[in-house]
């Protein structure tokens, strides 16, 4: 049974879907106009987690994330770099394709593009107009936020606390302060629609919940995105959603937590902000994902050397003890006196999925794996070893490893494969019964520079990544 944290409600809830066995899931996408930073990768990450566990537990999900590819930000862009939106929106959906496969985020089932959907929220807000939740003015098209009557109910706010801090900009003509854009004027030299209501675009909270509408039908599973969305761009969207579909936007609402770099909260003003495209030129990307898992996805992270430091040693912990099975597969016997050894495995996995279970706790699951590597490093101490122990424990690495998106082999491309540093290490022992210590010390000092650390067993020669 899975339990979840719903934001609309405030509290952990039982997971039920609406369709037995299946799961619609929608999150908020990057605006493409550069590269994604380590704030989009936070949730590509966790919500990946959340899919990965929906379907080790049965589930069919149906998983949609979008491309905001007609905004302010790439209309700036395209002045500054005098290129065709389009063109722009192109290059960087093939980065953040290239940025998060580094991540080993799994593919969506679609990227819907708010250009390809241009005639659907046209017709979506002509019927919002048409029921009186929106209104054309001054060539603009505007939400009756008012008229909604559950509006706040996600970020637990009311009209009245909200319509404090409203105000309306210059060349703005609401009806009312709190109302919100559908559709915005075509100003000149802009890229631009034709429409009933003029020339123009869409405004930005639209986007989401006609390409929702689209992809998924009037009511979603889950919704998820990182918290700073919660208000107003999740608001907005149950509002029209719900005011057009007149069915429930989102049955549960997932927020994760804020991204600080050394302490400090992420800004280009700060000079701190990082991109994904720079950091996986310098990291491992199978470490900085298993880094932003060691973080239940609610809470804030903090990014810096140190703690990403830290969770690479965890993960070659974690890949050694792995490793370490393997070699001892290859002498494995059908011995059957080993069994609670079986148990304790079990045990471990029980652990992994009841952790997960509540609130897709990631960072308990890794500590369960964690319990499972000291159980290897201890069973591979043992005399010998059995086939079938030694089965299960790979069984559930593999569980683990694919639940939460980390291969247990690097995968970094410059490093020498397993059999490579084999054939070496044979080598290396023949060369000494050989005496020819001199091609003997050129090796180790070849795996010393591939971080490759040599043991002496009772079964010869083994190594591990340090």
């Amino acid at each position: 049974m899975i339990t979840l944290y719903n934001t609309l409600t405030r509290q952990k809830e039982t997971f039920k879907s609406i369709e037995p066995g299946k799961v619609k899931m929608y999150v908020c996408g990057p605006t493409v106009y550069n590269y994604i930073h380590i704030g989009n990768a936070r949730p590509a990450i966790n919500y990946d987690v959340v899919r990965r566990y929906l379907e080790y537990q049965g589930y069919e999900v149906i998983y949609v994330s979008n491309f905001t590819d007609v905004d302010d930000k790439l209309i700036k862009r395209s002045k500054e770099l005098n290129e065709p939106v389009n063109t722009i929106a192109n290059r960087y959906i093939d980065a953040f394709y290239e940025d998060v496969g580094a991540l080993n985020v799994k593919k969506a089932t679609s990227n819907p593009r708010v250009m390809n959907h241009m005639d659907d929220i046209i017709k979506f807000i002509k019927e919002l107009i048409d029921e009186g939740y929106a209104y054309e003015s001054g060539g603009d098209v505007y939400f009756r936020t008012r008229k909604f009557e559950d509006y706040g109910k996600l970020s637990h706010q009311s009209l009245n606390d909200l319509k404090v801090g409203a105000r309306i900009e210059q060349g703005e003509q609401k009806e009312d302060a709190l109302d919100f854009t559908l559709w915005k004027q075509a100003k000149p030299d802009e890229i631009s629609w034709d429409s009933p209501f003029g020339k123009g675009r869409p405004g930005w909270h639209i986007e989401c919940s006609v390409m929702a509408y689209h992809e998924l039908g009037a009511t979603i599973d889950i919704h998820a995105g990182g918290t700073d969305l919660q208000f107003p761009h999740h608001e907005n969207e149950i509002a029209q959603s719900e005011a057009h579909n007149h069915a429930p936007f989102a049955n549960y609402w997932m927020h994760n937590g804020f991204i600080n770099i050394d302490n400090e909260k992420m800004s280009k003003s700060l000079g701190n902000f990082v991109l994904v495209h720079d950091i996986i030129k310098e990291i491992d990307p199978d470490v900085l994902r298993f880094f932003m898992i060691s973080v239940h996805y609610r809470s804030p992270i903090n990014y810096n050397m140190e703690l990403v430091g830290a969770a690479k040693s965890g993960l070659e912990r974690i890949r050694n003890s792995y490793q370490a099975i393997e070699e001892r597969e290859t002498i494995a016997t059908n011995i059957e006196t080993q069994d609670h050894y079986i148990d304790e495995i079990n045990q471990i996995l029980d652990q992994f999925e009841t952790v997960m279970n509540d609130d897709f706790n990631t960072a308990n699951a890794i500590t369960a794996w964690y319990d499972l590597s000291k159980l290897a490093n201890k069973y591979v101490l043992e005399n010998t070893t059995s086939t079938k122990v030694i089965a299960r424990f790979k069984e559930v690495y593999q569980i683990f490893s694919d639940v939460l998106g980390v291969p247990l082999k690097a995968s970094n491309n410059d490093e020498l494969l397993d059999e490579d540093v084999e054939a070496l290490i044979e080598e290396r022992n023949q060369a000494r019964q050989n005496k020819d210590f001199a091609r003997a010390d050129e090796i180790r000092d070849q795996l010393k520079e591939q971080n490759i650390i040599l043991e002496d067993t009772p079964q010869g020669v083994r190594f591990k990544r340090g």
